[in-house]
């Protein structure tokens, strides 16, 4: 396996300079490239082609973005991890929109009343609300409501693990009913009030697009 950074790199465009031997030529059907924090651009867009993705150069440092911020919470990203990443029914948010979360903070503790802090990107705009809730996500949910200015009943909220290690990904699906019409929003993260916020945020641009 190869994780350094810049090795990749040179492994990726010479990869004779680093292998004795083809992995091929004794039934593997190729070397495996581990991707960590400190994989670059080059060895993602390696791997997201193995998987089918065609990444064009104006996105890479989009995914990029994504990547280490997922590559930060976990020590090694496989290929669901990239799956999730990329959108393969999971986050949905991929693209960019027109609310993005630039910060969440949440505070908690036995016998205290959870209370989540958020600051969501608007146009352009940073928007900041505190609210408090029955638990960190109702929380965090109120608090991205109070910014937004509306409040749509939540129908459905599922949460389903991928791996089931202590930094496993956690994918959200949410239903959100506003106005008579539905809106599904997914979200993941290694953290469940995050994926939850960012499956919210999801169905949110839905209805508001």
């Amino acid at each position: 396996a190869h994780s350094s950074g810049i090795h990749q790199d040179g492994f990726l465009k010479h990869r004779e300079n680093y292998e004795i031997i083809n992995p091929e030529d004794v039934g593997i059907p190729s070397a495996e490239i581990v991707l960590t924090a400190r994989s670059g651009r080059h060895a993602l867009k390696h791997h997201l082609e193995r998987l089918g993705y065609v990444i064009e150069k104006v996105n890479l440092d989009e995914v990029y973005h994504r990547f280490l911020t997922l590559a930060d919470q976990k020590k090694e990203i496989t290929d669901n991890d990239l799956l999730f990443l990329m959108g393969d029914g999971t986050e949905g948010n991929y693209n960019a929109s027109s609310i993005k979360m630039k910060s969440l903070k949440v505070m908690m503790g036995e016998n205290t009343t959870p209370e989540a802090t958020v600051i969501l990107e608007i146009s352009s705009e940073e928007k900041t609300a505190t609210a408090s809730g029955n638990g960190p996500v109702n929380a965090t949910i109120k608090a991205i409501e109070s910014i937004i200015g509306k409040k749509p009943n939540l129908k459905e909220f599922n949460i389903q693990a991928m791996h089931g290690g202590s930094d496993d990904i956690s994918r959200v699906d949410m239903m959100l009913l506003l106005d008579g019409k539905s809106y599904d929003g997914y979200g993941f993260s290694t953290d469940i009030v995050r994926a939850s916020a960012n499956a919210y945020l999801d169905a949110v641009n839905k209805f508001l697009s």
